[in-house]
Parts: structure tokens; C-alpha cells; sequence
């Protein structure tokens, strides 16, 4: 039986040449961005802690570890939202919500 294989592209090239990821790439690269404008402003202790969430047009999910955490990230909203419009990522919805803890 013949045996075909297919040359090894990189996983960028894979990225790149299918639309879903290419698409979920960018969404991942925008969150990440986002989040790197925001972790100066947050406590110290929250800053490791703190996960981001997909964007969703003019909304974006922060993910906190623990209801504590998302009490404060909930107090910050308002500082955390100009901080992401003067950086060019403007955002009419901030919600915080607490993270699932992996099984």
C-alpha cells in the first residue's frame, strides 16, 4: 500500500491559512493586548491572577480567581475602562467574572 505524506508546515502557516484560526489568533492577540494595558493598574497581589477573557465587539470578560478578586476588578471597572480607551482599545462593556477552577 502507498504510503503519502505531507510536507510539516509551521503552526503560524496553519494559522494563517485557516480563517477559525486565524480568527481566534487575532481575538487571543487582542485580548492579550488589552490585558497588558491593564495589569499595571491592577493590585499586585491580582496581578498574576487576573486571566482575560475572548472580546466580543465592544465588550470584554476579565476572569478573576475568586469572588474577592472580582469585587475589587468591579471597583476598577470605571479606572480600567479609560486606561483601555486612551490606549485605542475602547470597550462599553467590562465584565468581571469568577473562573472555573479546572477539574
Amino acid at each position: 500500500m502507498p504510503t503519502f505524506t505531507r510536507p510539516a508546515i509551521s503552526l503560524q502557516q496553519a494559522v494563517a491559512e485557516t480563517p477559525t484560526l486565524a480568527h481566534l489568533s487575532r481575538l487571543a492577540t487582542e485580548s492579550a493586548a488589552r490585558l497588558a494595558v491593564l495589569r499595571p493598574l491592577l493590585p499586585p497581589a491580582l496581578r498574576p491572577l487576573v486571566q482575560a477573557g475572548a472580546p466580543e465587539g465592544d465588550a470584554w470578560t476579565l476572569l478573576a480567581p475568586h469572588q474577592a478578586a472580582a469585587a475589587k476588578l468591579r471597583q476598577l471597572a470605571p479606572a480600567l475602562q479609560a486606561a483601555l480607551a486612551a490606549a485605542g482599545h475602547p470597550v462599553s462593556t467590562l465584565r468581571v467574572k469568577v473562573a472555573q477552577p479546572l477539574r
